[in-house]
């Protein structure tokens, strides 16, 4: 099977993923106040979060085209498998199932596209490609790999820990309210994807136990690991994501544990310091 995966710029893949020809990236685009940044291979975090620290705006995202995605499928491999971010959290989604169309109108069923939304973001996206990625080398036909990786995307449980939810309440992903705890009162909520929409789970007061009762949280709802993998999303604080996956560790096994740096969409939501959980 030949066989490309197209993901937006929230698949936050590692630094060796990046180098896989399978992998294909179709970038965001950021904006803090009227500094306009490409979320693609050039995207330079530390500059980019001093960017938003400076700004008096909060950063925002835009999704790409439908064009820009028309323009990945057309490539070489038979088998295209699109994955984007949650469609309650973005519109990249819509966008890429539109530029489908676009494309076999133009082209016919020249090959075969399936979009897949994650219904989650970063480690989540990561986690369905490198599960869509398995089941490619096994040269199962293209039906049966979308049964199966949609399959293993509803099975999977995605939680994140951040140091601040300013941006999550500002790009209207959160109430007021729940912000303004977190923020007066250093409680960090532990949070959630369901079904792609998010949702606050627990709290707790201070990040190491916030960490902590993730963890606890994730082992309990993840149910039997050991043939589970597990990928952890930092933004800008790889010491915590090795603290997060020790305390993962300790509780339960898994086949495979990933560590990724995120790229430009998940470091806008989850932050400096941010930590993100699938398994």
């Amino acid at each position: 099977m030949t066989y490309k995966i197209i993901g937006d710029s929230c698949l936050d893949l590692t630094e060796e993923l990046k180098k896989d020809a399978h992998f294909q990236m179709v970038p965001l685009t950021l904006q803090v106040d009227d500094v306009q940044v490409i979320d693609d291979e050039t995207f330079d975090q530390k500059s980019f979060l001093g960017l938003v620290k400076s700004g008096k705006e909060c950063p925002k995202t835009a999704c790409p085209s439908p064009e820009k995605f028309k323009e990945a499928f057309e490539c070489e491999a038979d088998n295209v498998f699109v994955i984007t971010l949650s469609s309650h959290l973005s519109g990249t989604y819509n966008a890429a199932v539109l530029a489908k169309e676009l494309y076999e109108e133009e082209h016919g069923k020249d090959k075969n596209i399936a979009v897949i939304d994650s219904l989650s973001a970063s480690s989540g996206e990561l986690n369905v490609a490198l599960t869509i990625r398995e089941l490619c080398e096994q040269d199962l036909s293209f039906e049966e790999v979308v049964r199966q990786a949609e399959s293993y995307r509803d099975s999977m449980e995605t939680f994140f820990v951040l140091e601040s939810l300013d941006f999550l309440r500002k790009n209207g992903r959160l109430t007021g309210l729940q912000a303004f705890f977190a923020t007066t009162l250093n409680i960090k909520p532990i949070m959630a994807g369901d079904k792609g929409v998010i949702v606050k789970l627990e709290q707790a007061r201070g990040m190491n136990k916030a960490l902590s009762r993730m963890a606890d949280i994730a082992i309990a709802r993840g149910g039997d690991t050991k043939d589970k993998r597990l990928i952890i999303a930092h933004c800008n604080n790889r010491e915590r994501a090795e603290q997060v996956k020790e305390l993962l560790c300790q509780k339960a096994s898994f086949r495979e544990t990933v560590i990724t740096d995120t790229a430009g969409v998940a470091t806008v939501y989850a932050g400096d310091g941010g930590v993100i959980v699938t398994l």
